[in-house]
C-alpha cells in the first residue's frame, strides 16, 4: 500500500521563491516613483496651506506677514513669523527624500493686508525630485492667491 504524501517539494519551493524575487526586483523602481510622487505631493499641499494661512493672518491682522524659507533654503522647511512679537504662528520641517523646491524669487513671500503678495507679479515654487511625473508647482497669482499645478512651473502661472 502506497501512502500519498501532500506538500510541496524543496524543488518547487526554491522555483516559487524564485519568481517572486525576480517580480519584486521588477516592481521596486514603480514603488520609489510611487513614494517621490507622493512626497511631493504632500509637499506642495503643505506649502499651499503655509501660503493660504500667512495669507489669511495678513488680511486678519491688517499688516504684512511674510512666509520665509528656513536657514535660507525652501527644502528645509519653512516658517512664518508673527509680525508683532517674533514667535513662529507656523513652521513647516524639511522635506523628506531628495526633493528639491526652487522658487521664482529670491527670499520669502510678503503678503499684504490686503491678501495680494509684495512682489510685482506671480511667484511660484517648483517641487521636484529625481522622477519627471513627481514634480509640482505651487503658484501664488497676483490676487495672492495659491494653487497646486501638476508638472513644472512654467513663466506664468
Amino acid at each position: 500500500m502506497h501512502t500519498r504524501v501532500s506538500g510541496f517539494s524543496l524543488v518547487e519551493l526554491m522555483v516559487v521563491l524564485t519568481v517572486v524575487a525576480i517580480l519584486a526586483t521588477l516592481a521596486a523602481p514603480s514603488f520609489n516613483q510611487a513614494i517621490e510622487g507622493q512626497r511631493a505631493k504632500s509637499a506642495a499641499t503643505d506649502l499651499y496651506i503655509a501660503l493660504s494661512r500667512a495669507r489669511s493672518e495678513a488680511i486678519t491682522r491688517n499688516t504684512n506677514v511674510t512666509l520665509s524659507p528656513v536657514s535660507g533654503n525652501w527644502a528645509h522647511g519653512w516658517q512664518i513669523p508673527d509680525p508683532g512679537t517674533g514667535t513662529l504662528i507656523e513652521n513647516h520641517d524639511a522635506l523628506k527624500g531628495n526633493l528639491t523646491v526652487t522658487p521664482s524669487a529670491a527670499g520669502g513671500i510678503v503678503y499684504r493686508s490686503s491678501g495680494r503678495i509684495q512682489a510685482a507679479g506671480t511667484a511660484s515654487f517648483s517641487i521636484a525630485g529625481t522622477y519627471a511625473s513627481s514634480a509640482r508647482c505651487v503658484c501664488v497669482s497676483l490676487s495672492g492667491r495659491p494653487a497646486i499645478l501638476e508638472g513644472v512651473c512654467t513663466t506664468s502661472c
